[in-house]
């Protein structure tokens, strides 16, 4: 079996990005099953992408795996938790801890994923704490220096609409990298940031096509 080239950094597209943890929760359940080895057909129909956009997206790791016998399972998922930054939990915060803030608070999905919640702010922490939060709830005013003294990049965003652009302009300068947004407004943030927008309306809207 050739071994994988591991460059010190892949530059991937985004897209592919999100196809690689689609792959990564495919490869844990072979994982779970006790399967050694998979092949690029298989692995693409259990990820609902075509065998050859598979191959493609690993072909950013180099040429490895055995013709005829496919990908083994654990080095691959090793690779890609390793390019998706899983080697250890990824401290992530959350600003507006409002209803939906709070529920995803109280999400306890995040750790087996690699993210770990650290810290909520809101302009009235005391009511988001009576939600049954047991995560800590800090003010606003405290973000910066929490983030700074705790060297998080990532960012959960549901503030409302309103406040959005300001509070992401705080984020960033505050040296967050990454932001999930749940505010339905397109943020503008400068190059080296990334944010990934979650509107569900807009997601409504697209299935209310589909019903008949």
């Amino acid at each position: 079996m050739e071994s994988p080239d591991k460059p010190d950094k892949v530059d991937i597209p985004k897209k592919a990005i999100y196809r690689l943890s689609i792959y990564f929760r495919c490869l844990q359940k072979l994982i779970a099953n006790g399967v050694s080895t998979v092949s690029s057909t298989t692995l693409a129909r259990a990820a609902g992408v075509k065998p050859a956009q598979l191959r493609k997206d690993l072909a950013y790791f180099g040429q490895f795996g055995t013709r005829g016998l496919g990908y083994p399972v654990d080095v691959l998922a090793t690779m890609i938790r390793e390019t998706l930054g899983r080697e250890h939990l990824q401290p992530v915060i959350l600003v507006g801890a409002g209803n939906l803030g709070s529920a995803l608070l109280r999400y306890h999905g995040f750790e087996k994923e690699g993210f770990e919640v650290v810290a909520a702010f809101d302009a009235n922490p005391e009511s988001t704490r009576a939600r049954g939060v047991t995560i800590p709830v800090y003010p606003d005013s405290d973000l910066e220096t929490f983030v700074a003294t705790h060297s998080v990049k990532l960012a959960i965003l549901c503030v409302p609409v309103e406040f959005a652009q300001a509070v992401v302009n705080r984020l960033v300068a505050a040296g967050i990298q990454g932001v999930l947004n749940f505010s339905p407004i397109m943020l503008e943030v400068t190059p080296d940031v990334t944010v990934n927008n979650v509107d569900l309306a807009l997601e409504l809207e697209h299935l209310s096509y589909f019903i008949r």
